[in-house]
C-alpha cells in the first residue's frame, strides 16, 4: 500500500491539501481544475454569492452531467448488446445452414 501525498490545489481562491496517491496527482489537479471552472461559471459575475451554494450548484450541475453520460452509456451498451445478439443469430443460422 503506497503512502499519500500532500496536493495543494486551488478552488475560487482559496487554497485546499488533499492526500492522493502519487499516481493520481494529475487526475486530482485536473478534478479541481474543472471544479474551480464550474464554480466561476456558477458564481459568474456575482461575487458576493455565498461559496456553499457555489460549491452545491456546481457540483448539482457536474452530478447532472455525469448521469447523462451514464445513461448515454447504458443506451450505448444495451444498443451494442442487440446488435451482437442479431449479429450471433445470422451466424447460428449461417452455420447451421451449412
Amino acid at each position: 500500500m503506497s503512502a499519500t501525498e500532500p496536493v495543494s490545489v486551488h478552488i475560487l481562491d482559496r487554497e485546499y491539501t488533499v492526500g492522493v496517491e502519487p499516481g493520481e496527482r494529475n487526475s486530482l489537479m485536473s478534478a479541481a481544475k474543472l471544479l474551480d471552472s464550474k464554480m466561476r461559471e456558477v458564481r459568474g459575475s456575482n461575487r458576493m454569492a455565498a461559496v456553499d451554494r457555489v460549491a452545491v450548484l456546481a457540483a448539482l450541475n457536474l452530478a447532472h452531467e455525469l448521469q447523462q453520460l451514464r445513461n448515454e452509456s447504458s443506451a450505448r451498451e444495451k444498443e451494442l448488446s442487440r446488435t451482437l445478439a442479431d449479429l450471433h443469430r445470422k451466424l447460428d443460422s449461417v452455420l447451421g445452414a451449412t
